[in-house]
């Protein structure tokens, strides 16, 4: 199909897509209808609040949808009535089913937080930077039925910084998305964006975090602590337990060398941060947030609440 636009119509929900329909706004493509989760609560008030994605496309001036359910013959007449060329999903949340990722003749394209076939899955993200990778990227891919197995379209690396965050590093990401996305729609235009097929014995899941990964065990190296503590920020956050209540930690620099203390114990407690013994290598804290407080520097949460050195966090 050979145009200088194509009738899209984008489908995602957070704020990591809000780069990828921004993108394609400033293009100039044709988005004809935004699909995204409908509006939750949020707050100490539990007030409704919309998603990112749907205050982006109302301030465009563009019609918005918030199916409470997508496998329904409505809602697929509800898409087709704006006769797209294409769809794009871009963290929407959702699993799709077949006839509405078939809809339209181009079919459906999603915008990936990983290089596939890595990290198939809802955080691809977050696992990245919990397992040390040095790098990750996006890929365009084309939709199918199953959980991200689909043909690739377009991958684009992206660095992993050593104090990158799955916060940080989402925000990178997403604005390489919205990057990629456009190259990728200017490649489909021309006929040069051929697909090419996962190899599915490369493949690694992403499943969803959970608070059980949370806990701190110091018998780890500093390394794998500070890929945890990094990799669960900003949900649902690395801690060990301090008094009977969680204490969180953030921005952890490792210092690699031969460990003299047992693994918790707290080797040093001053202006210079926390410094606590692992299994292997020592971590120093740069952030610290106690149950029930505000999250602080190192040395500010220490001038509230002095901390003994040789203290020992449990294992």
């Amino acid at each position: 199909m050979a145009t200088s636009r194509y009738r899209i119509i984008f489908m995602g929900t957070p704020e990591f897509a809000v780069p990828s329909l921004q993108a394609l706004l400033d293009h100039g493509e044709e988005v004809v209808a935004v699909v995204c989760q409908p509006d939750r609560p949020k707050g100490r008030g539990r007030k409704l609040s919309p998603p990112p994605v749907k205050e982006l496309a109302l301030a465009a001036g563009l019609p918005v949808l918030q199916p409470a359910r997508v496998r329904t013959p409505e809602f697929l007449e509800e898409l087709r009535s704006f006769s797209p060329d294409l769809m794009v999903v871009t963290a929407y949340g959702r699993i799709l089913p077949g006839p509405v990722l078939n809809l339209p003749p181009l079919g459906t394209i999603n915008v990936h937080g990983s290089l596939l076939p890595r990290y198939r899955g809802a955080a691809p993200i977050q696992w990245a930077v919990l397992n040390g990778d040095p790098e990750t990227g996006i890929t365009i891919m084309q939709m199918d039925e199953g959980l991200d197995t689909g043909d690739i379209l377009l991958p684009g690396n992206l660095i992993i910084a050593a104090d990158d965050t799955a916060g940080s590093l989402a925000v990178k990401m997403a604005d390489l998305g919205g990057r990629l996305l456009i190259e990728a729609l200017e490649r489909l235009k021309a006929g040069n964006l051929p697909p090419h097929k996962q190899d599915d014995s490369l493949a690694t899941p992403a499943p969803p975090l959970s608070k059980e990964l949370s806990a701190i065990d110091w018998r780890r190296s500093a390394k794998e602590i500070s890929c945890q503590i990094r990799g669960l920020d900003p949900w649902p956050m690395a801690h060990t337990t301090l008094d009977g209540k969680w204490l969180r930690f953030f921005a952890p620099q490792v210092s690699e060398g031969s460990v003299g203390e047992a693994p918790g114990t707290l080797c040093r407690a001053n202006k210079g941060g926390l410094v606590v013994a692992t299994g292997e290598g020592y971590l120093r804290l740069g952030e610290v947030q106690l149950e029930g407080s505000k999250r602080l520097s190192s040395d500010a949460f220490l001038r509230g609440r002095p901390l003994e050195k040789g203290l020992r966090f449990p294992t």
